[in-house]
This record gives C-alpha cells, structure tokens and sequence, in this order.
C-alpha cells in the first residue's frame, strides 16, 4: 500500500503510515499546518527520477548508515529497470513511538513540497507490509561527517569547508524562509553527491514555525533530543525555558559543524549535558574552535562582522589541490573563519545572522574568487563501486541490532 502517491506526479493521497491509527493522529491532520511553499525547479531532471514503488525493482547492495536512532538502515541499491544507483532508507514502523510516526509523517509531506538543489530530495515513498521505503538520491561521497572519518580525521581544508558550509546554508536559508526550524545541523547530515553536489538530509528533525495559517516567532516545543545530537544544539534548545526557541538556533549549529569539519573533533562530545549547558552559557562564542583546534594559526587583526564589511584574510587560506588531505598543522584558518564561527555561537540568538544574512559573509564570498576550484578539486578520488547480484529483499525476522556510529543518517 502506498504511502504517498509518486513524487513525480501530483499527490492525490495521503496515507496514515499506521493504518490502524487514523484518529487525532492522521497525518491528514499534519496536512493543514504545512506551509505554502514556494516551488523551484527540482534539482534532479525528470527523466532521472525514480518512481518505481514495486519493491523487487530495488537491488540493496550494501548497508552504508543508520540513523533516526537506529530505527532506519540506509542501503546503496540498484533500480534493475534502469540500471540507476539510488538511496533507500527502511524503518520498522512497528518500532516506532507515536512520537517517531508523527516526525517520519512530517518529513515525508515536507519533502514532497520542498525543490531546491541544497535539500536532499525523497523521490518515491511507499510501505512494503510494516515497512517504510524511502528512495532518494545516491549520494557517492556520502556524508561530511564520513569524510571526516575516513580521509580528513584531523579537520578539512578552509577551502573544503566553505564549499561544504555553503551549500548547507544554502539550504537551511530555504528552510528558513518557508518557516522551518532543521533542529539538526551537523556533519553526518550534510551530504556530497559524486558532482559534488551538496544537501541537508535529516528532514525527520524538523519543525515548521507556520501553524493554522500564521507563523510564529518562537517555538516552545522542546521535543527528548538524542544525546548524540545534544553537543551541536543551541543554548536556548538545551535551556527548554519559557522564552523558546527560533531558526537561530540553527546558526548556532552551523558554527558548531564549522568547528567540526575544522578539527575533525565534535566540541562538547564528552561533556555531561549540564556542563555542556554551564559551558555554552558562561564561555566566550569562540571557545570550541579554540578548543578543538588549538594547533591552527589564528590572526584575529583584522576581524569584524563580516557581513558587508572586509576583513583582512591570512595569506594561508590557498585554493587547489594542495589543501586535499591536510591536516590542521599544515594549514591556517583566517580570520574571515574565525568571525564566521564568532558570530554563529553567539550566546544571545539575536545577535546571530540569519542563515541569508550568513551567505553574504566574506568567508563565503571568497568563493567568487576562486570560483575555479570545484570542491570535487579538494575531494579524494571518487569511490569506485562494485555491484553484485544480490537476493530480492524479504523482512528481516529479528530487529535492528544497536550501533553508534553512523555515517549516513534519515
């Protein structure tokens, strides 16, 4: 049965994805709070869209990710029909809380409105018994966080992170616009297709700001964060007090990634959730980046805003195929960096810039001057892939097993 009818074609039906539950909670419910938002072209042209919803025209080859704590696996498949590599995410509805069903709901009517290039695309949604299939793009470089592990462990290159930030906040911006909180900016949610594309994933984290027909200036839904998503949250995310919460509280998160892809590191990783609060409150905005990488070089003459304004850029931030693989003792980060961070993680979310305020930042805006180094110039060579026949996919008869580390996540 499906859940939606193919992206591809108008939507005509919404279905519950657990039928037995169609009361107060039918995502029909859902369906009126969503946002009107604005179409642009989808990134993907139409003749490479896969819509298929007939489960043994899928090939899983290989797990490469969990996520939605464990409840979703994420598998490289073949489309057999065309012969087209594609991403598909499976969850046992059975296991999911109501609270689970309501968010995995929300993602998929989200997506099916979302078009712009920066947003991971969900390109057919359907239910194979109590299991839900989501196939999307494959995204051949897999996640920022992946390339963290397996080529960068010290922090990438200024010029890799900028073009990965970029296009994140590219992203988030229209997330924003269309009064969407992500709640979930980090590495493992930043993915890098094999042209280099780059696209938010984690769409089950979001919440709209748009209720009954208005939008509201602060949200006080304060939903049990897994602790693996605790370090990059905000401040006023982790107080859960009476003055709430907005989409600056995803600008903090982005300064947060930024120190991670800079380090390879996860500021406050290791830190009980209280001292984290205590240090996120009391410590100056730039505390985790120097923390998490002491060893650069950091000139802060020079910094300002950054918005609309110059700064003075150390000679170290050099372009081309000499940043690939470095590590932070052979590279130096700019003040333009520095400020980007500074700004992000400030205490108080009103004086953080708005993610579309954040793109006219000199550290982005020297993309322009070197608009001819592609990120594909700083990437490692593209992973080759080798497929083999496989048997037809049948429901496992045990539950996931637990895992922590996940490079992929929904």
């Amino acid at each position: 049965m499906s859940l939606l009818d193919c992206f591809c074609t108008s939507r005509t039906q919404v279905e519950s994805l657990r039928p037995e539950k169609q009361s107060e909670t039918s995502i029909h419910q859902h369906l009126v709070d969503v946002p009107a938002f604005s179409q642009l072209p989808p990134s993907t042209r139409a003749k490479d869209v896969i819509c298929s919803t007939n489960v043994s025209h899928y090939e899983l080859q290989v797990e490469i990710g969990r996520g939605f704590d464990n409840l979703t696996t994420v598998h490289l498949a073949r489309h057999t029909p065309t012969g087209t590599l594609v991403t598909v995410k499976i969850t046992n509805l059975e296991n999911c809380t109501d609270e689970r069903l309501k968010a995995l709901q929300k993602a998929v009517i989200l997506s099916h409105f979302f078009r712009h290039p920066n947003i991971t695309t969900y390109w057919t949604v359907f239910t194979v018994g109590s299991w839900l299939w989501v196939i999307s793009p494959f995204m051949a470089y897999g996640s920022a966080s992946q390339l963290l592990k397996t080529y960068f462990p010290e922090g990438m290159s200024e010029t890799l992170i900028r073009n990965i930030l970029f296009g994140a906040v590219r992203g988030l911006s229209y997330l924003h616009q269309n009064g969407c909180i992500h709640r979930s900016i980090k590495a493992s949610h930043i993915l890098i297709s094999g042209d280099g594309l780059v696209t938010l994933s984690g769409l089950s984290h979001l919440h709209s700001l748009v209720k009954h027909g208005q939008r509201h200036r602060a949200v006080y839904d304060f939903p049990q964060f897994s602790t693996s998503v605790q370090p990059w949250l905000s401040p006023e995310l982790l107080r859960q007090d009476l003055h709430g919460y907005n989409v600056k509280s995803d600008i903090y998160s982005v300064g947060i990634t930024a120190c991670e892809l800079a380090s390879g590191q996860v500021p406050f990783q290791d830190m009980h959730r209280t001292q984290m609060l205590l240090q996120k409150l009391k410590g100056p905005p730039y505390s985790p980046l120097d923390v998490s990488i002491s060893r650069m070089k950091n000139s802060r003459s020079g910094v300002d805003s950054g918005i609309g304004e110059s700064v003075l850029v150390s000679s170290g931030t050099r372009t081309g195929n000499s940043d690939r693989l470095q590590t932070p003792s052979s590279k130096t980060f700019s003040p333009a960096f520095f400020s980007l961070v500074q700004l992000c993680l400030q205490q108080d979310p009103e004086k953080r810039p708005s993610a579309s305020s954040l793109l006219s930042h000199v550290f982005f805006r020297q993309m322009k001057e070197a608009s001819q180094d592609s990120i594909l110039s700083l990437l490692p060579p593209k992973p080759s892939i080798a497929l083999s026949p496989v048997s037809p996919w049948t429901e496992p008869e045990c539950d996931f097993p637990e895992e922590k580390d996940s490079n992929w996540e929904f």
